[in-house]
């Protein structure tokens, strides 16, 4: 049974920093790529980053040069690294992962459940 447990949320002022994980468990075959999304009130969900497994990397425009997406295969963990945060980047980062479980053939979609990220101004 595959889980995806995302940490590192929380409360920061404008121009603050975070850094969150997402570690994915259970019986993992292999993992083609991780993602970060966010959904603010009222806005639709969007991608703010997505890494392959071989480390190539995309980032939504309003985080570029502010946030960094990093993976380390060994620990089947995802980071996302948040400088220079901004009010607009309130909202719930919800970690995604495109894998195969170990005894299965094909690839699917796992989610975590989310975490807060507040930036006050």
């Amino acid at each position: 049974q595959v889980q995806l447990v995302e940490s590192g949320g929380g409360l920061v002022q404008a121009g603050g920093s975070l850094r969150l994980s997402c570690a994915a468990s259970g019986s993992i075959g292999s993992i083609n790529a991780m993602a970060w999304y966010r959904q603010a009130p009222g806005k639709q969900r969007e991608l703010v980053a997505g890494i392959t497994s071989g480390s190539t990397t995309n980032y939504a425009d309003s985080v570029k040069g502010r946030f960094t997406i990093s993976r380390d295969n060994a620990k089947n963990t995802v980071y996302l690294q948040m400088n220079s945060l901004k009010p607009e980047d309130t909202a719930v980062y919800i970690c995604n992962a495109l894998l195969r479980p170990l005894l299965f053939s094909a690839f699917a979609n796992y989610w975590g459940q989310g975490t807060q990220v507040t930036v006050s101004s």
